[in-house]
C-alpha cells in the first residue's frame, strides 16, 4: 500500500441536524424548531466554510513491547497503554493518519462566541469536531479497501487522548508527519491547528480485527465516542 492524501466534499459527510443535535445532548424529539433551525443554517454556512483533508502514511516494521504495552514506529517508542494495545497489538504495519475540517469553521465558532452568541458558537464546534471526524472516517474506508486488495485488514482507528494513551504523544505523532499534507501543527500542549484535526494510528494485518470503540472497558466520561457511537 502507497502513502495516501484526499480532498472531501463536505456533501459526503452526510452530516445532517439530527446527528448534530445527538452530539448536542438531545434526545429525539426533545430539540426545539429554533435549535433545528439554527443547526440547519450552519450546516449550510459549513459547507462553504469547511476544507476537508486527510491523509495516511504507512509505516512497517513496527515493534510491539506486550510488558510495556507499546509500539516503536519508525524508531519512535509510543506507550498506548493496554486497551489500545490491545486493539492494535496484532498488526503488521501501522498506518499514521491526519484529518482536518480547515481553520474557517473554528474562525466562526470562534467569532460567534466573542459576539455573544453562545449557542451559535457551539453549534460551528460541534459541526467542526464531526467534519474532522467524518473525513478521517472516509479515509479509514479508502484504506479499508487498499488493504482489502492486499488481503488484509485493518482496525478501528485510535487517537492520543483515548483511553489513557498520553495527549502528549502528538508531538512524536507528528515527527512522523512532518511536512503534511494536511498543514496541521501542534503547540506545546499537544494541541492541533487547525483546532477542528484528528490525528491517530490504524493498524494493518492479516489477523488484525475491526472492533467498535471498547467504551466498557475505559472509564472516559467525555469522550465523543462515548457520546454518539
Amino acid at each position: 500500500m502507497n502513502d495516501s492524501t484526499f480532498k472531501f466534499e463536505f456533501s459526503d459527510l452526510n452530516l445532517d441536524v439530527r446527528q448534530i443535535e445527538m452530539v448536542m445532548g438531545y434526545r429525539e424529539g426533545e430539540s426545539h424548531e429554533a435549535i433545528s433551525d439554527l443547526i440547519a443554517g450552519a450546516l449550510i454556512d459549513a459547507e462553504s466554510f469547511c476544507e476537508l483533508k486527510a491523509e495516511y502514511r504507512i509505516f512497517s516494521g513496527i515493534e510491539f513491547n506486550p510488558s510495556e504495552k507499546s509500539v516503536k514506529i519508525a524508531g519512535l517508542e509510543f506507550s498506548l497503554k493496554k486497551i489500545v494495545f490491545g486493539q492494535l497489538r496484532k498488526s503488521e504495519s501501522m498506518a499514521v493518519f491526519l484529518s482536518t475540517a480547515g481553520e474557517k469553521i473554528g474562525e466562526m465558532s470562534r467569532k460567534a462566541m466573542k459576539d455573544g452568541d453562545l449557542l451559535q458558537g457551539y453549534i460551528y464546534d460541534v459541526i467542526g469536531s464531526e467534519a474532522a471526524d467524518g473525513a478521517s472516517a472516509l479515509m479509514q474506508e479508502k484504506l479499508k479497501m487498499a488493504a482489502e486488495m492486499e488481503g488484509l485488514r485493518i482496525t478501528n482507528r485510535y487517537s492520543p487522548g483515548y483511553c489513557d494513551w498520553n495527549v502528549d504523544e502528538q508531538h512524536k505523532l507528528f515527527h512522523l508527519m512532518k511536512d503534511n499534507f494536511c498543514g496541521i501543527t501542534v503547540n506545546s500542549s499537544a494541541l492541533m491547528s487547525p483546532e477542528k484535526s484528528v490525528s491517530g494510528f490504524i493498524g494493518i494485518g492479516r489477523e488484525v480485527r475491526f472492533n467498535k470503540y471498547t467504551c466498557g472497558l475505559c472509564d472516559m466520561k467525555d469522550c465523543i465516542y462515548r457520546k454518539i457511537r
